[in-house]
This record gives C-alpha cells, sequence and structure tokens, in this order.
C-alpha cells in the first residue's frame, strides 16, 4: 500500500508576497475554489495580522471551501495567534502555522536572543495556539541552515507541547539535496514524538539556487509527509517548490510508493488561472505547465515522437489537463461553449458578467483566428479595472521608418474627459509621453516587460510595468491585440494604484 503524502498549498500566501501578484478577496477565493478542485489538502490563507485584507481574506476563505484545511500563518507571538484563531473562525477544519527562527545567525541577529530562550518561546506558541486549535504547525524559520543537533532538540520539544506537524524551511534555498535530505533523516532518527507518531516533518524549500523541488524530493524521501509549495512555483525571491512537479514525479516514478491526492488533470488550467490573475507570466521552458514542455522542435525528437512518443514524452498531456481535442473558441462560438471553457478554467460567470465577458470575447475573437485560455482568463478578469478613477478612452499612434512616433490619448478620470498628445523615440513613448501630459506627477518607469501568450502575429500581448512615485513603486498590468495600447493600460494601472 502506498504511503500518503500530504500536499499544502500557500500559493495563497508565501505566493502572493511576490511583488505586483497581489490578490483582492474575490480573486483569492476563486483560487483557493480551484484549489480545492485540484486536490490540495491544505490552504494557506494568509497571515492574517499583517492587514485586513488578509485577515477578510482567511475569513471569507474559510467559508468557501469545504473540505481542506485552511491554514493561518503566525509569528510566536500571542496576539498573532489570537487574530489568527479570530479569522480562523468560520473554518470547517483549520490549522495555526506558527514558529519563530531557529539558526545561529536568526537567533543572535534578528532575535538578540540564545538557544534556550528560543526552545522556550517555540513551546509557549505552539501551547498557546493548542488553546484554539487541534491542529498546530510549527515552523523552525532557517532550518535549513540550522545545526541538526539544536533542531532535534527544538521538534521535540515543540512536538511534546503538542505540534502536529512540524516544518522545515530551507528559507533560503541553500541546501543541497543530500543535506537536505540528510537533515530530515537525523530528525526522523533522533526525535522519539515522530517515530511514534505524534507528528509528521514537512518541507518547505525555495528556489534561490534552483533546487527547492530537488530538496523536497529528498526531504519526502527520507520520511517527510507534507510538502509545502505553489503553483507554477512562484514564490519571494526565487519562488517555492512547484506543486505541479512534485506531484508528476510522484506520479511518473510510481516506483517511490508515495501517492498525493492531486487530481493532475487540473493542474494546467489551475497554473493557467493563477498566471492570469496574478499577473505572472510562466516561462515557456517551465516543467509540467510551460507552453515548450511538451513542443519538440529538434528533427531527431520529432521523428522520435512520431514513431513512438514514448520516446522523449516522459507524461501525456492529458494526464495534467491539456487537452488536444478540446473545444476551441472562435467568433463563432457561443456563449455556452465560452462558459464550459470558463467553468474547466476554475470561473464560474453568469448573467450580467457572463454577458459582458462575452462581448468582449467576440470583439477579442474577431481580431484573432482562435482564443485561447490566457486569453479568455483576461476577458474574465477584464471587469477588475471597471471601478478605477483613470481610464483609457482612446489612443492613436502614427509611427513608421523615418518617421517621428506621435500618440493622442484620451483619458476619462472619475468622469471628466482630458486630452494630449506628445511626440517620442518610438510608439510606446510616444504614448506614455502623452499619459503623463495629463498626469501631472514624477513618476519614473523601472520596469517594462512584454510577454506573448502564445506565438500568432494576432496574439494578445501582455505588459508588466513597475512604476516608482513619491518612494514607493506601484505595479501594473495591461493587455490588448495591440502592443502600444497594452502598455498604456498597464501604466494606468500603476497610476489607480498610487496611495492618494
Amino acid at each position: 500500500m502506498s504511503d500518503r503524502l500530504f500536499i499544502f498549498d500557500t500559493t495563497l500566501r508565501d505566493g502572493e508576497q511576490v511583488p505586483g501578484c497581489q490578490l483582492n478577496t474575490v480573486e483569492k477565493i476563486q483560487v483557493a475554489k480551484q484549489l480545492e478542485a485540484l486536490g490540495v489538502d491544505v490552504i494557506e490563507a494568509g497571515f492574517p495580522i499583517s492587514s485586513p485584507g488578509d485577515f477578510n481574506s482567511v475569513i471569507e476563505i474559510s467559508k468557501a471551501v469545504t473540505w481542506p484545511t485552511i491554514c493561518a500563518l503566525t509569528r510566536a507571538v500571542q496576539k498573532d495567534i489570537d487574530v489568527a484563531a479570530d479569522a480562523l473562525r468560520e473554518a470547517k477544519h483549520k490549522r495555526i502555522h506558527t514558529g519563530i527562527g531557529t539558526s545561529d545567525s536568526h537567533i543572535r541577529y534578528k532575535f538578540n536572543s540564545n538557544r534556550e530562550e528560543i526552545i522556550e518561546r517555540a513551546v509557549a506558541a505552539v501551547k498557546y495556539a493548542k488553546r484554539y486549535v487541534e491542529d498546530v504547525e510549527f515552523y523552525a524559520e532557517d532550518a535549513g541552515r540550522t545545526e541538526n543537533e539544536y533542531l532535534a532538540r527544538v521538534v521535540e520539544a515543540v512536538v511534546k507541547a503538542g505540534a502536529t506537524v512540524v516544518n522545515i524551511p530551507d528559507t533560503t534555498g541553500y541546501c543541497l539535496p543530500q543535506e537536505y535530505g540528510a537533515k530530515i533523516k537525523y530528525l526522523m532518527e533522533h526525535v522519539d514524538g515522530l517515530s511514534a507518531g505524534k507528528a509528521i516533518l514537512s518541507t518547505h524549500c525555495h528556489n534561490d539556487l534552483g533546487m527547492a523541488t530537488a530538496n523536497t524530493m529528498a526531504g519526502v524521501l527520507n520520511g517527510a509527509r507534507q510538502a509545502e509549495v505553489t503553483i507554477n512555483g512562484i514564490g519571494e525571491r526565487a519562488g517555492n517548490t512547484s506543486l505541479e512537479e512534485v506531484a508528476m514525479i510522484l506520479k511518473c516514478h510510481r516506483g517511490i510508493g508515495i501517492d498525493t491526492n492531486i487530481n493532475t488533470q487540473k493542474i494546467y488550467p489551475t497554473s493557467r488561472m493563477v498566471s492570469s490573475l496574478m499577473n505572472m507570466p510562466v516561462q515557456p521552458n517551465k516543467a509540467i505547465v510551460g507552453r515548450n514542455a511538451f513542443a519538440h522542435s529538434s528533427g531527431i525528437h520529432q521523428d522520435g515522437v512520431l514513431k513512438n512518443v514514448q520516446t522523449y514524452e516522459i507524461m501525456n498531456p492529458k494526464d495534467v489537463g491539456i487537452d488536444d481535442n478540446a473545444i476551441v473558441l472562435t467568433a463563432r462560438s457561443g456563449r455556452a461553449a465560452l462558459k464550459h471553457r470558463l467553468s474547466v478554467l476554475g470561473v464560474e460567470l453568469e448573467g450580467e458578467r457572463l454577458d459582458a465577458t462575452y462581448q468582449e470575447f467576440l470583439k477579442l475573437a474577431d481580431k484573432k483566428k482562435e482564443v485561447n485560455d490566457d486569453d479568455i482568463l483576461m476577458l474574465a478578469g477584464a471587469d477588475r479595472a471597471a471601478a478605477h478613477a483613470v481610464k483609457l478612452d482612446y489612443l492613436q499612434v502614427t509611427t513608421g521608418m523615418g518617421v517621428k512616433s506621435v500618440a493622442c490619448i484620451g483619458l476619462d478620470i472619475a468622469g471628466e474627459k482630458f486630452e494630449a498628445s506628445a511626440s517620442g523615440n518610438g510608439p510606446v513613448d510616444a504614448a506614455i509621453k502623452a499619459l503623463k501630459n495629463i498626469i501631472k506627477r514624477q513618476m519614473v518607469l523601472k520596469e517594462f516587460t512584454i510577454q506573448a501568450i502564445s506565438k500568432g502575429s494576432d496574439d494578445v500581448g501582455k505588459v508588466h510595468m513597475q512604476v516608482e512615485y513619491d518612494g514607493h513603486l506601484y505595479y501594473g498590468f495591461g493587455a490588448n491585440t495591440d502592443i502600444v495600447t497594452a502598455s498604456v493600460e498597464a501604466y494606468i494601472d500603476c497610476i489607480n494604484k498610487f496611495k492618494k
């Protein structure tokens, strides 16, 4: 009989710490429901004390999700735990995730403390959390750089205090796989509560050196029975362990004898949803879910695949939800086809919202031969801009070789109309300068990224932008078949986020 690996998804907490990837509560609920459909065991819904938005999101996700455990993060601070318990009051299955740094650098420089005091604080936090919930997870921050003998003392102490899961984070992504695996093995062999089944170990690996998935698997192979992951591997700095990679490694390597509850056929649509809502592109060569993951351009590879697909593919694309026979959406598709495809992608639209999205779909379909999943997810989320104070009315650009680019722009600012024009070094530069002639603020463009969703010349282009204003950085996103318009929309998205 196979062993069970519990999947702890932190897309809505650690994943959302990526600059520019913040979601509102409605969007978080949408992602949480998709994670439930995917088969995730634990959803880390937020860090309640960090903001009113996070607090409210944990409450609403708790109401919306039925069977997964809802987890809230805290520091080893009583007030944090009080607030987390309050946020989890509606959850059917609830967990408080509390902890403290255990490496010597954290103990000395972050806490100005000593090893014995850290153990006391860890035990006190777990005992305090147990007053509210039965399921308490403890994290030993920077465990990857914590000396094993001391880490074992911490783990044993918190298990005795009532922790049901102990998280061993490689917080900085520093460990080599053999080091991290040996750390988990050491704990399994030297902590009585683990061998007695009173608690399980969890992996939480970061990808700073590109080893998050390798370290996670090393931990699992040495006894960890929970893996903390994110969709598409998103997360702070270089990201976290990718859910889809861990799930498919175990599915492809049946001989390991460890299973998850993940419905792998929902991996691809979940990936697309998270990418669209968080405005976070998936790199084309990303394992499992990148657009090139099942593409073959080498003549030798193509020849082998045509003769037998198993020569170069270890997975069936359909196993991760990529269906070659999926309904193709065109200008002749009806509402039912659009609604069905959105539902497959985890988006449920009814009534006026469906009608409005369908009308925008028809406009886009007239410009393109086929409309793909990313296109319709972008359309479904377009109403997020409806409440913006600054909106683009029109944009007209004249450009060409040997001709100076000139842009004319019209904006609607809280119902009042404004127009301006400007010339520039190219169409995007001209359009942004015209925009700045209306929005007269000292703004500096810090980052400008263009991404094509697929490969056609009629494709929707996505623009990600970072603008500095008044000492703060703002992130914006725009999508349009015209890349100049998408660029202006991304800039306007930044402006609408400016602090008043």
